[in-house]
């Protein structure tokens, strides 16, 4: 079939002005999926890892020995996290910034 590239083109606001209220009931119906939203968090709950065995995670008691802030180490006062001097890229005043967010 031969398409004329010369006449006028239809927006789908003038296809949708011309057609009639049973045509966009119907439509709208045709639209809708029987499909129930489903809440992720809910899905990750009951999603379990093949062979993670995390039930005795429970009542046990995680402990991590917390490091203190070495003499050579420094603050990033953009990501709040501890580099090693050698990362430093900006120095001015009390702003210490490292090479990431530099």
């Amino acid at each position: 079939m031969a398409t004329d590239y010369d006449a006028p083109r239809r927006s789908e606001a003038d296809e949708l002005a011309e057609d009639s209220l049973e045509e966009l009931k119907a439509r709208r119906n045709e639209n809708q999926s029987g499909v129930v939203d489903v809440d992720e968090d809910v899905s990750a709950e009951n999603f379990e890892l093949p062979g993670a065995d995390l039930s005795g995670l429970s009542g046990e008691d995680l402990t991590v020995k917390v490091v203190p802030k070495q003499a050579d180490e420094f603050t990033c006062s953009v990501c709040f996290l501890v580099h090693h001097r050698s990362r430093l890229a900006e120095e001015s005043g009390s702003q210490l910034i490292c090479r990431d967010c530099a």
